[in-house]
């Protein structure tokens, strides 16, 4: 799936010059982005390191508000109504390199930062990549930690990192019994049909859902009103963001042909350490930062993985997805919350802006 507006037609805005300092791989970055634009990355809405709020009107026009601090995220959060929930994603539990040294301890600032939200989710969805090493020693820390939310439901699904060692096997007896084939499974919540789907398993470069997945959501959506709101949730992108990377998944068009009939489709995903946002369509996609390390914009370094900042940043790149859906005027609103502030010189952790023209941009 490309990742164009509806009108195939895009505006790019040049990168903050300061990320030359964040990049470990990269001696110097290069503003420009026309290079990228030919290879097709630039062609999705980022921001990384200040919090995003974005709504969908009943009328289906997306629109776009930077928020400024958390007190501000907390405002719009609390002004929905309906059904709340948090996403929270790539905490890599066992993970100790220079990017990070204390991933427990910035998944349990992420935590805290839930528990404070004006109004309790009713829920977490976590889009993968729990442990670093799918280790039950890391599965157990996350388990610990989880513990303290407030939301006490929580649903998952697995990330190249919880599958790559044993094949999905610790992941799958903790948090996958008694769901369909590797661990995909559907709920309803408030009118809400949710769809967690896994494209981790039979990784070739991108991801892959597989025959036997997109056979059971064709079967799974079939029984759904076309008026049903959806949410779909996987770990890597069910969008192509930069296939160089992996970052993207081969087959999801083939999935996408039987969410085409529905009136509100919703994606949320992992694996690449950002925010990254787009609306084609019926469908509105949105990729949520980790808890654990940020990773480099795509095609700005020789290859995806931990990058590091300085230690007085790092909040300022990881964070949270708080997810509003007000069911009286059936429209949608994600806030991004980062854990932390940029130091007081008053510059946001760098980032990339690239909005598509059918998208406001609005201070807040």
């Amino acid at each position: 799936m490309q990742a164009r507006n509806q009108r195939g037609v895009f505006k790019s805005v040049k990168r903050s010059s300061q990320h030359s300092d964040l990049v470990n791989k990269v001696d110097r970055f290069t503003e420009s982005t026309d290079g990228l634009d030919r290879r097709g990355f630039l062609k999705c809405m980022a921001w990384a390191g200040t919090g995003l709020l974005w709504t969908v009107t009943a009328e289906g026009i997306p629109t776009s508000h930077i928020v400024g601090s958390g007190k501000d995220a907390k405002k719009h959060a609390s002004a929905a109504s309906g059904l709340h929930f948090v996403q929270i994603s790539d905490s890599h539990m066992g993970f100790n390199k220079p990017a990070n040294t204390d991933v427990a301890a910035t998944l349990q600032v992420a935590i805290d930062r839930m528990n404070a939200l004006p109004e309790t989710p009713e829920f977490i969805i976590h889009t993968g990549d729990l442990s670093h090493q799918s280790k039950a020693a890391e599965f157990d820390a996350m388990d610990q930690i989880l513990k303290g939310a407030k939301p006490k439901q929580i649903f998952y699904v697995p990330g190249e990192h919880d599958t790559s060692i044993d094949d999905g096997k610790q992941y799958l007896d903790r948090y996958g019994k008694n769901l369909k084939g590797r661990g995909w499974y559907s709920f309803d919540h408030k009118g809400v049909h949710f769809v967690g789907l896994v494209n981790v398993i039979q990784l070739e470069g991108m991801g892959q859902l597989g025959d036997e997945q997109i056979s059971w959501l064709k079967d799974d959506l079939s029984a759904v009103s076309a008026s049903t709101p959806v949410v779909v949730f996987a770990h890597i992108p069910l969008w192509t963001i930069y296939p160089d990377w992996g970052w993207g998944t081969k087959d999801s068009e083939q999935a996408f042909q039987y969410l085409k009939r529905f009136g509100s489709v919703t994606v949320l995903n992992g694996h690449i350490h950002q925010v990254m946002q787009k609306v084609e369509g019926n469908a509105t996609f949105h990729t949520a930062m980790s808890t654990a390390f940020p990773q480099p914009a795509p095609g700005t370094a020789p290859a995806p993985g931990p990058m590091k900042v300085p230690a007085e940043r790092l909040r300022s790149v990881l964070g949270l997805a708080s997810v509003n859906y007000i069911q009286q005027n059936n429209s949608l609103a994600i806030v991004d919350t980062v854990l932390g502030t940029a130091p007081a010189d008053g510059q946001a952790a760098p980032s990339a802006l690239l909005l598509p023209t059918n998208l406001r941009r609005d201070g807040i």
